[in-house]
């Protein structure tokens, strides 16, 4: 189980840092927000801020179930922000094709990755 402990701190700080960012650097995500979806700004704050809270609750085997599967949930509502940007072909952040859509499949890892972790 010490590679599972390793994961847990590694993406509890993954998470807690991505949050943080969505707040020191909003416009970063907002070219990726898809423009079907209204709010732009509230829904990097909000999702801002569930990265944050659950990243922490991953570090507390007494909350770890309930970031998982929270996290589980966020992943899946962001996901829309990362195939807008897989369409437009890494244009929207400027970054290479390959990586816009290599992107699509990590997304898979990381709720199996919280899956595991909601499992204590």
């Amino acid at each position: 189980m010490f590679i599972k402990q390793i994961t847990i701190y590694l993406m509890s700080l993954f998470y807690i840092l991505g949050g943080i960012k969505h707040f020191t650097n909003v416009g970063w995500y907002m070219k990726i927000m898809p423009p079907y979806l209204p709010y732009h700004k509230e829904f990097v704050y909000l999702s801002g801020a569930f990265e944050i809270i659950l990243g922490t609750m991953l570090v507390f085997e007494h909350t770890r179930s309930i970031a998982g599967w929270g996290l589980i949930l966020l992943l899946i509502a962001v996901f829309p922000a990362n195939i807008y940007l897989a369409q437009t072909n890494g244009a929207a952040m400027n970054i290479e094709p390959v990586f816009a859509w290599g992107r699509l499949p990590f997304q898979a890892v990381f709720i199996a990755i919280a899956y595991w972790h909601s499992k204590v």
